[in-house]
């Protein structure tokens, strides 16, 4: 096999600005192993949420790193090129979980042509949802042309489909639903399937400098910049969900809501750099992280695997279609683009209109 020896992006644990690209030996093989080339992954602020919450979480778990480092797991596509696994044909392109390197290892427990499910001890713990690899040619959701958008969006929207899930299942957001940092990628996902849904009237916050970015989105039937909290009707029973992360904004909102906020859940952290505490003798429900692989299970069991992808399918397609008018993907190369947009990305510095892929590979 002619292929270039392997690079691997680390940041260090504690201090996500530390980051490096370290040389990696080309893989080989043990008995029932697979090895991907990793094509190219989207880097949104999602990742750094998966940072956030790497130990909590395991995320740091599924590929491992030298003591101190952590590889930040990216949605991407690969494409097999070894296996000594007898079910897993070399060739197979996949849609999942890939490290920001060039080349993964996998160790498949199960392996059919609609899945591909990585049985590394490493990952072991992990929820099924986040080990498993979909070949392209039976994933439902997969479209040559849109790759790029299934990369940048597929696994934020399913957040957001779960979680507007669980609010209606729950019956807690009849009349609106308040979605801060309303400008990510995951969060328009959600004002988006609340606008449509009609359940609940969808809100979001967000930064002066986004204001009419989000505003123009045409997903919100209200926006408003984080310093407005108190101009939104707190006679309205809300439900809150903090993509943002900030201790200061979720005391806001819970200081004005008090008993009329009837959930109040933490999905990611876009201002991560306001985690902080702050949340001691919060007035109203206290605060819960939603863990979507749990609302997952419980909708598979609910409503049968197959059903599940068609409802997940169908809202998908809708809000591809809606992304059209708003995403711009931008394409990148090799360590010094990824090096910039992961900074950039960290430091709040990306437009939000910019879904960025990217690959540590030369396009030529």
């Amino acid at each position: 096999m002619s292929e270039p020896a392997g690079l691997d992006f680390l940041v260090y644990k504690t201090d996500w600005a530390q980051h490096r690209l370290a040389d990696a030996p080309l893989p080989t093989l043990a008995d029932g192993q697979v090895l991907f080339r990793v094509d190219r992954f989207a880097l949104t602020a999602n990742n750094i949420s998966y940072a956030l919450a790497g130990d909590m979480l395991g995320y740091w778990n599924f590929f491992p790193a030298p003591d101190g480092w952590g590889r930040i797991p990216v949605m991407g596509f690969g494409d097999v090129i070894a296996s000594n696994h007898a079910d897993v044909a070399v060739g197979t392109r996949c849609f999942g979980f890939y490290p920001m390197s060039r080349y993964l290892v996998i160790e498949p427990n199960s392996a059919s042509p609609a899945s591909i499910t990585d049985g590394a001890a490493h990952r072991a713990e992990t929820a099924p949802v986040y080990r498993q690899y979909s070949p392209t040619t039976s994933d439902a959701l997969h479209q040559p042309d849109h790759e790029d958008a299934l990369m940048l969006m597929r696994g934020l929207f399913m957040t957001s489909f779960l979680a507007d899930d669980f609010i209606a299942d729950q019956a807690l957001g009849d009349q609106a639903v308040l979605i801060s940092s309303a400008s990510s990628k995951t969060s328009i996902a959600l004002g988006h399937l609340v606008s449509t849904g009609g359940r609940a009237r969808s809100v979001g916050l967000t930064s002066a400098r986004n204001l009419e970015f989000v505003r123009k989105l045409g997903c919100y039937d209200e926006v408003v910049t984080y310093d407005q909290v108190g101009a939104l009707d707190a006679a309205r029973p809300t439900v809150y969900v903090d993509m943002a992360g900030s201790s200061t904004v979720r005391r806001a909102v819970h200081e004005h809501f008090g008993d009329q906020l009837k959930h109040s859940c933490t999905i990611g952290a876009t201002h991560w750099e306001e985690q902080g505490g702050g949340d001691e003798n919060l007035p109203g429900p206290t605060p819960e992280f939603f863990f979507a692989p749990g609302q997952v299970q419980k909708r598979a069991a609910d409503w049968g695997p197959q059903e599940l992808q068609r409802k997940l399918g169908d809202a998908w397609a809708d809000f591809r279609t809606f992304s059209e008018g708003w995403l711009k993907v931008q394409r990148g190369y090799g360590p010094d683009d990824l090096a910039r947009v992961y900074e950039d990305t960290l430091a709040g510095r990306t437009e939000p209109q910019d879904g960025h892929v990217l690959s540590l590979w030369d396009p030529a």
